[in-house]
């Protein structure tokens, strides 16, 4: 069997979207209501929003796919998940020639903190987000831009203009989102 390309991997909708009942173990965490579960093209159109001079986190994503979707939260795990796809998926893009690739090194994680998972590390995507005029602070082992709640991308002004692009892509791809039935 041969392996996915990271291109592949943010192109397979793996059965989602979907709405999911917040139920059993998740309920301790996060309450009542439902998780909008994303596609990863989902994540990676946000992470596309965001321009230069600007930062957004996984959970700023989050609440605005779910606040999209009419679901009360979005899934941490899948969010997170499809962000550091998208990431090694611009990498081999851009390692393909591609100019224009989703800038992930601008996707957060919670507390401005650089994600030391996606491509290059932290050393890379420091540089970068340096050369964007970001400041850098070192925190014990997490690097975190300075001042990024300031510099951060909104969900309202993330979900401008997506709406239609996703129902575009939608369309394009037969997706219809999938909501399931709360078991009694």
């Amino acid at each position: 069997m041969l392996k996915l390309s990271w291109q592949e991997k943010l192109a397979d909708n793996k059965g989602l979207p979907k709405i999911v009942p917040i139920e059993g173990k998740l309920s301790k965490r996060w309450g009542t209501g439902t998780v909008f579960v994303p596609a990863p093209r989902q994540v990676d159109a946000l992470m596309k929003k965001v321009p230069k001079g600007k930062v957004t986190t996984i959970n700023e994503i989050r609440t605005t796919l779910a606040r999209q979707h009419g679901a009360t939260i979005g899934c941490p795990v899948t969010t997170g998940i499809f962000a550091w796809i998208a990431a090694y998926a611009a990498e081999e893009a851009a390692a393909k020639g591609k100019v224009r690739i989703t800038p992930y090194w601008r996707t957060l994680k919670a507390g401005g903190e650089i994600n030391p998972k996606y491509p290059g590390g932290i050393a890379k995507q420091k540089a970068i987000l340096e050369s964007e005029g970001h400041e850098i602070l070192k925190k014990g082992a997490k690097h975190i831009v300075a001042d990024f709640e300031n510099k951060q991308v909104k969900a309202e002004l993330m979900l401008v203009g997506l709406q239609t692009a996703q129902s575009g892509w939608r369309k394009k791809n037969k997706i219809k989102i999938k909501k399931t039935k709360t078991s009694k």
